[in-house]
């Protein structure tokens, strides 16, 4: 199973595309980790540096409707290049929730309001998230504060995660 812990990538905006998470032009690539230095790369965002602010995250934690935009597997493939397992969101793109625990990552949702108590709190700090899948609980820290967050996972998708993705699901189940 992936690490779904490590330090925190705020990204406050809503609707980051899939183009935004990894340009169309990068798309011929033959191998998955040729994507990783182009990971956000037209991503536009006040005071975001692709180059600089990726570098070492494992957490993404945004706003709603991520991963909008073309239906493509290299958008959770370069965050997965990049060491990033887990985002956090208000919402997501059906398409792009589903190849992330498709690959053995996660994309979970949590109340609007959770969001904006985890940016109110935690952003602009370096913010970590520690995930116990056991209690499907998030505990951020950062600035002096630590604070917990229940998250639901449906019962086949925990599955993948914990499998590692649906091609290891399928060769240990087929």
């Amino acid at each position: 199973m992936k690490n779904f812990s490590g330090k925190i990538l705020f990204l406050d905006r809503s609707d980051i595309n899939t183009d935004e998470i990894i340009p169309a032009k990068y798309l011929t690539e033959a191998a998955k980790s040729a994507l990783k230095p182009y990971c956000l790369e037209d991503l536009a965002l006040p005071g975001f540096d692709p180059k600089r602010d990726v570098a070492g995250k494992q957490v993404v934690i945004t706003r709603a409707n991520f991963g909008c935009g073309s239906s493509r597997e290299h958008a959770p493939w370069v965050l997965e290049c990049n060491g990033i397992n887990l985002v956090i969101a208000e919402n997501f793109a059906r398409i792009f929730r589903q190849n992330m625990f498709n690959c053995g990552m996660m994309a979970v949702t949590l109340p609007k309001a959770a969001i904006e108590d985890i940016f109110t709190n935690f952003a602009g700090t370096n913010a970590e998230c520690s995930t116990d899948m056991t209690k499907h609980e998030f505990t951020i820290s950062g600035g002096g504060k630590s604070k917990s967050y229940k998250f639901a996972i449906g019962e086949f998708d925990e599955t993948l995660v914990r499998a590692n993705g649906w091609v290891d699901y399928a060769d240990a189940n087929y």
